[in-house]
């Protein structure tokens, strides 16, 4: 038996004023859908099909981006006219796996969770239902289908908008996700009219026609009230936003994570955190990133993708998909981009940029520095202002730099270019040929002085300085 999933994602959230479909509107950093996937994956759910609207191309696009997982096919739902109207263009996909069960979800609503979709199947199952609705109790139930009950148990779900005043006053809600036996679900698409007040096919009519055939359609209710909520414009979308951001660092305090300050802080759900570690206010911390225990991250960090060893210290920080290791100290205002691997208790100072280059174990970059492309051995100084030139205009090429080196202030290393172990490089150097292990490299313009040349050509500026001395004094005797 095989069971899959339809999620919806055509419509275009008009309130959100964006030209992306809804649905890829972002919650800590990754799409609703992406949530929504990730939860059917977790879920292992086998097959996948999106439902595609409002600028389907976008869908597509992130979808062939997005690393691999669950088998996902989509279909094209070319005009949005109501949600059974979008499950009707997954027909080819439900007729080809008509031998099990169907979940349907809304790619907006991000925090429905695998432990939910599994209980609603198994409830579903056991029970012999032909649907399952995944129904929440939640205190303000405005905007969302009313799950009505009789003395039998479940019996329909009505839209908020077509409510009667008793139905408006239960608190029971439908999530949106459902559990249909596909092949009854096929049975009964066909027969959904649009004779409602806004003039579309309700998916939840199937479960009236269900019933009205006597098969068996029954509740289950999520212990995570969450499920239901979605976002239809920028202010529900921040709720969810800071939902979220709650929930994720209340995991993380009750791990040993020390949060100083939440203000700005921003944890996605594929990071992990060591205990111990102390999480500064404005930290964003995204994508697959792992921070060891005991670190220290302050103000302003922002790590994506990047894997930080145990005791390291962290000071605004851009780290991305990087790699740094025990004791490390780094910052303030220092960037790591892609491929950089700061070794074992290396110090990286203010100003700093490291690109795809590895800088060895207490390696030294003080300040006002650029490596690039380069692979530089243990214990090496930098001074500050030193640039590895690693860019000719058409080619990048790489730098060496062996153990023990001093690079001196305002070294320019024009790669290719090799500074062997325990070699000097003198301060205002332009180094263009390889230095050999425990030499001095002195590459210097001969320095020429012309006498007078400033009188001449700084009079304008001394004037300038002096006229301004003169108003200031005549301003302060008034």
């Amino acid at each position: 038996m095989t069971n899959t999933a339809i999620i919806l994602a055509g419509g275009q959230g008009k309130r959100m004023k964006t030209d992306k479909p809804k649905v890829l509107c972002s919650v800590l950093g990754e799409p609703m859908l992406e949530w929504v996937i990730k939860a059917c994956e977790s879920a292992e759910l086998e097959k996948v099909c999106i439902i595609k609207g409002y600028n389907a191309p976008m869908i597509d696009e992130y979808l062939a981006g997005r690393a691999s997982g669950a088998d996902i096919s989509t279909a094209l739902q070319a005009e949005q006219l109501g949600t059974g109207h979008a499950v009707m263009q997954a027909e080819d996909f439900l007729k080809a796996n008509a031998g099990g069960n169907t979940l349907i979800l809304n790619g907006d609503a991000p925090f429905i969770d695998a432990e939910t979709i599994n209980g609603a199947l198994k409830a579903h199952t056991d029970g012999g239902c032909s649907v399952t609705v995944v129904t929440a109790n939640i205190p303000d139930p405005t905007g969302y289908g009313r799950v009505i009950r009789g003395e039998n148990g479940f019996s329909a779900i009505v839209e908020h908008k077509d409510c009667t005043p008793e139905q408006l006053a239960v608190t029971e809600v439908n999530s949106g996700c459902y559990w249909f036996r596909t092949a009854d679900l096929l049975e009964v698409l066909g027969e959904l009219t649009n004779d409602n007040s806004q003039g579309e096919y309700y998916l939840t009519d199937c479960i009236e026609l269900l019933i009205a055939k006597g098969r068996k359609a029954e509740a289950f209710t999520s212990h995570n009230p969450s499920v239901v909520l979605g976002a239809n414009d920028r202010r529900a979308l921040l709720a969810l936003n800071d939902m979220a951001r709650a929930e994720i660092i209340g995991r993380h305090l009750d791990n040993g994570v020390e949060f100083t300050c939440t203000d700005g802080v921003s944890v996605g759900t594929g990071v992990t955190i060591g205990k111990g570690t102390v999480i500064h206010a404005g930290v964003v911390l995204r994508g697959s990133t792992t921070i060891g225990e005991n670190c220290e991250i302050g103000p302003n960090c922002i790590i994506e993708n990047t894997t930080v060893g145990s005791g390291v210290t962290l000071n605004s920080v851009q780290a991305f998909d990087s790699t740094v290791d025990d004791g490390a100290k780094i910052g303030p205002f220092v960037q790591l981009r892609p491929n950089s691997h700061i070794k074992r208790g290396a110090k990286i100072g203010d100003f700093v940029e490291i690109k795809n280059s590895t800088i060895g174990e207490y390696t030294a970059v003080a300040h006002l520095t650029y490596v690039g492309d380069s692979d530089v051995g243990a214990n090496v100084n930098f001074g500050c202002g030193v640039v590895t030139v690693n860019y000719n205009g058409d080619k990048k090429f790489r730098t060496e730099i062996g153990d023990n080196a001093f690079i001196g202030c305002n070294t320019n290393l024009v790669a290719p270019v090799k500074v062997g172990s325990g070699a000097y490089t003198a301060a205002g150097s332009t180094i263009t040929k390889d230095v050999p292990d425990n030499a001095l490299a002195i590459e210097r313009g001969k320095t020429e002085i012309k006498e007078n040349y400033g009188l001449r050509r700084l009079k304008h500026h001394k004037e300038k300085y002096e006229q301004a001395k003169l108003a200031e004094q005549e301003k302060n005797k008034k």
